[in-house]
């Protein structure tokens, strides 16, 4: 029965006999990282790759926009006061203009001798280049929105994770300190430090500062709460690891995405105080260049010089929609919840 059994099993199953050399070997990849696997799902929607070359984009212009046109941002000629965009073979630089006596053709160019000057935006109201100055605000909003970051992660971040991490009494007192301050708007504190304090783009940030931190601050808490019991990070520290070791190298790296996520959103938002307040008069002082006070000034002419006002409100809100469509895309990239 035996050889009737192994008869069948020889026929069944054969060994495959390698007639060279080679020799055939198993390899075994490790998964790709976290940080990794959501960039590319992150990469992997065109919305959102489109908005990160968007943003690319305006930052590079930002650094290098304020020179291209050749005119310094905050030259000023009023001779060459209030021209219509001038850009060679699409726009000749003519301007319609309501008077009296009904719709008049005006060319300032021509009537200045001026063949070779070119004024891609226009001029303002003191003949400033408004090409170079719509730059020149963009370059102030990407820096306020980098400070804005940069505060949430130094001050939010830090704040939320020792909150919820060493809990008890500790974790009360310091939630107490940030409902007392999250009870005041925002708003108010910023107004009231931009009458109080010198105008600028120091004041602005500092305003940011004191009160952009703390919805990080609750989020990085909530993510502290939630991880802090788990497996892995008790693990560790009955292997005898600190608590800085376990806050920074066990437990921030699985809140990374979400915390990256809240910073990108959190960029809009301070865009958007910032050129609210230079709208209304609060923000940089006269003189200075930013998108809130390109969009004051043109709305101020928008009935007169509608291109005054275009320029400066079609760079603000390609900021927005990039800056948005990149925090959509990197929420939906690492948060882990979003991941099927």
């Amino acid at each position: 029965m035996n050889d009737d059994l192994g008869r069948q099993v020889n026929s069944d199953f054969q060994f495959h006999v390698r007639t060279d050399d080679s020799l055939e070997i198993d390899h075994s990849f490790a998964g790709d990282s976290f940080f990794k696997a959501g960039m590319k799902r992150f990469l992997a929607k065109k919305s959102n790759v489109f908005g990160l070359a968007l943003l690319c984009l305006l930052m590079v212009m930002s650094l290098i926009g304020p020179y291209l046109s050749g005119h310094n941002y905050a030259e000023q000629n009023l001779e060459r006061a209030n021209m219509a965009p001038r850009i060679p073979g699409l726009l000749s630089g003519e301007e319609k203009l309501s008077g009296t006596e009904g719709e008049i053709l005006v060319n300032r160019y021509e009537d200045l001798g001026l063949q070779d000057v070119y004024y891609p935006f226009g001029t303002d109201s003191l003949g400033r280049d408004l090409f170079s100055r719509c730059f020149q605000g963009l370059r102030v909003s990407v820096l306020i929105a980098l400070a804005a970051a940069l505060t949430d992660l130094v001050i939010g971040v830090n704040y939320g994770m020792i909150s919820g991490y060493l809990g008890g009494k500790t974790d009360l007192i310091m939630q107490q300190i940030v409902d007392i301050a999250g009870s005041i708007p925002s708003l108010v504190i910023v107004t009231l430090l931009m009458l109080v304090l010198k105008p600028g783009v120091g004041t602005i940030i500092f305003a940011l500062m004191l009160t952009g931190w703390m919805e990080m601050s609750i989020i990085a808490r909530t993510q502290v709460l939630r991880l802090k019991d788990q497996e892995f990070v008790q693990a560790a520290r009955t292997l005898g690891a600190g608590n800085a070791f376990l806050l920074f190298r066990e437990i921030l790296p699985n809140v990374t995405g979400t915390l990256i996520t809240q910073i990108m959103v959190s960029i809009p938002g301070a865009i958007f105080l910032e050129t609210f307040l230079s709208f209304v008069g609060l923000g940089l002082p006269l003189g200075s260049c930013s998108l809130g006070q390109l969009i004051s000034e043109g709305f101020a002419n928008c009935l007169l010089h509608p291109y005054k006002l275009f320029p400066c409100m079609v760079i603000l809100v390609l900021l927005m929609i990039a800056c948005n469509l990149v925090a959509d895309g990197l929420r939906e990239a690492f948060d882990t919840r979003s991941v099927r």
